[in-house]
């Protein structure tokens, strides 16, 4: 389950209280093989054979209930032509490269990936919370 990165609470909050506007982007996840933690500090995204954010659209995402918010849709990332390292936890961001870290989370399950293989989120699978 995830969790608001710091930047994602900062923005909605100074949204919320009139203290700026505050447009929804595009919500790109990633992967990382450490915990990213709530300022990103800990991001390490795989880099190359083939690994790239992968883009999400509203639909991709269930209605948000109980303070929880889970993908309708699988998300699939493109094949690894390469290892990319065993992957811990995942994150959003507001951009396919750079960008703001908007939430993070681990895996239940760690998962190594290799050549050849297609990292996944069933739908259903990838629960992001406010805390």
């Amino acid at each position: 389950m995830g969790s608001f990165a710091d930047y994602w609470e900062n923005e909605i909050l100074d949204h919320l209280f009139g203290k700026g506007s505050y447009t929804p982007p595009t919500i790109y996840v990633g992967l990382s093989t450490a915990d990213p933690t709530d300022d990103a500090s800990g991001l390490a995204e795989p880099s190359g054979n083939g690994y790239a954010r992968t883009a999400t659209a509203g639909a991709d995402w269930n209605v948000a209930s109980g303070g929880a918010i889970a993908n309708a849709n699988d998300i699939t990332f493109p094949e690894a032509t390469d290892s990319w390292g065993t992957i811990t936890h995942f994150a959003l961001f507001d951009a396919a490269s750079a960008g703001n870290m908007l939430a993070h989370g681990a895996l239940s399950v760690s998962k190594s990936i290799s050549s050849g293989d297609t990292a996944k989120f069933a739908a259903g699978d990838l629960d992001v919370t406010l805390d």
